[in-house]
């Protein structure tokens, strides 16, 4: 089974996280189902950037962003070469994936899910 590490942020996830993540699933579903309460205001449907993630460990193993992904993370505050929306980002069948979460989306207000 794949793993997750998720750097500590300072109000989402403190002291970091080491979860184990079924495949298939995806990187946003991971981290809300583990009391990472990562934004996302489109409700998981690759319409907005508020759950991007930029991937530390692993971005090569993932499957390619879409070009709807791709659009959309012009958008994201901070964005790197190896940014992706959580929403879209499925975990493969194995290794380890190291993610941090930028410190700001571009929503002026938090989403209350």
């Amino acid at each position: 089974m794949p793993q997750l590490v998720v750097l500590p942020h300072g109000e989402l996830c403190p002291d970091g996280a080491v979860i184990d993540a079924p495949a298939g699933k995806s990187v946003c579903d991971v981290l809300l189902e583990n009391g990472i309460e990562i934004e996302h205001a489109c409700e998981k449907s690759c319409a907005c950037t508020t759950c991007h993630v930029i991937v530390r460990e692993g971005f090569a193993n993932l499957a390619d962003a879409t070009d709807d992904e791709e659009d959309l993370l012009d958008k994201a505050w901070g964005l790197e070469p190896t940014s992706r929306l959580s929403c879209q980002a499925l975990m493969p069948a194995q290794g380890e994936y190291v993610v941090e979460i930028p410190k700001y989306t571009i929503n002026h207000a938090k989403e209350n899910h």
